[in-house]
């Protein structure tokens, strides 16, 4: 079954050494350069309509004010990770990523 949330929270402090926000609400006075991620859906796998495989996949954005940041280099070399999407957005670089876990 899905690994715990907690796992990939450590991974994400570890290799990254920023701060590293699940489901930040609002209120939350975020640090940058960060990561930010939330689960965004899961993939479930059957056979003879009994689950065997249940992986769920998580949006990992990493958020920085340098556009040449090494970030998202070290993100992206995830396993079962693909970059999704760049935007700007309030004179911040968001790179946007798929991962399961």
């Amino acid at each position: 079954m899905a690994r715990p949330r907690s796992e990939l929270q450590t991974i994400l402090e570890n290799i990254l050494d920023v701060e590293v926000y699940f489901q930040p609400p609002d209120s939350t006075r975020m640090q940058y350069p960060c990561v930010v991620y939330g689960l965004d859906r899961g993939q479930t796998d059957r056979a003879d309509d009994i689950l065997y495989k249940y992986t769920k996949r998580y949006q990992v954005t990493v958020i920085d004010r340098n556009p040449d940041s090494e970030l998202p280099d070290a993100v992206v070399a995830l396993p079962m990770c693909e970059f999704e999407r760049s935007f700007r957005s309030d004179n911040l670089n968001h790179y946007v990523f798929n991962l399961f876990f």
